[in-house]
């Protein structure tokens, strides 16, 4: 259901290309957290993020596939999507929102912009609003895309069992990276 539902809003975001905004989108973004805690720090990275930004109108949207995440163990791996992340049963997280006053970026010109960026994040089966800060680089004909934040495994019902509490910490850092290119 929400492998059809980003693909529509995908479909929405190119039919409004067609009409008078210039939409930029990547397949390839990038994806990395980071978990610091007492036993062991974990790193995990995915470069399977679809990512689609209108520029007339802000729209902001992202999917990836939770299993596309690589870590330096493969037990790691395993419990993540096993144990943590039930991938086999929710085996997508997305964005779907706005950057903010997208009118005080000037795609026209190149530098870099700072901007928030708000919408609804969604991981397993919880969907949370979010506002975020991030920066916008415009380059040639691209633009690049960064934010780090931070999440709650215990707000997006990512259950650690107890074996595991002190490997996990209890605020996971995410950081995104999404180059894009005009479509």
């Amino acid at each position: 259901m929400i492998k059809r539902y980003f693909l529509l809003t995908l479909l929405c975001v190119a039919a409004a290309h067609a009409v008078t905004a210039q939409v930029y989108l990547t397949r390839n973004g990038t994806i990395r957290f980071f978990s610091e805690a007492p036993l062991e720090n974990i790193e995990a990275v995915t470069r399977q993020v679809m990512s689609a930004l209108n520029t007339e109108t802000g729209e902001f949207v992202f999917r990836l596939p939770i299993r596309s995440f690589a870590f330096e163990k493969a037990l790691m791996q395993e419990h993540f999507n096993d144990n943590f992340m039930e991938s086999h049963e929710y085996p997508n997280a997305s964005f779907q929102g706005f950057v903010e006053e997208v009118d005080s970026v000037d795609f026209t010109v190149p530098g870099s912009y700072d901007v928030a960026v708000s919408g609804e994040l969604s991981i397993k089966d919880v969907t949370k609003t979010i506002r975020e800060k991030g920066t916008l680089t415009v380059k040639d004909d691209l633009i690049e895309g960064e934010a780090v934040f931070i999440i709650r495994p215990e707000d997006y019902n990512i259950d650690i069992p107890r074996r595991f509490v002190r490997n996990i910490a209890s605020e996971i850092e995410v950081f995104v990276d999404v180059t894009l290119r005009p479509q």
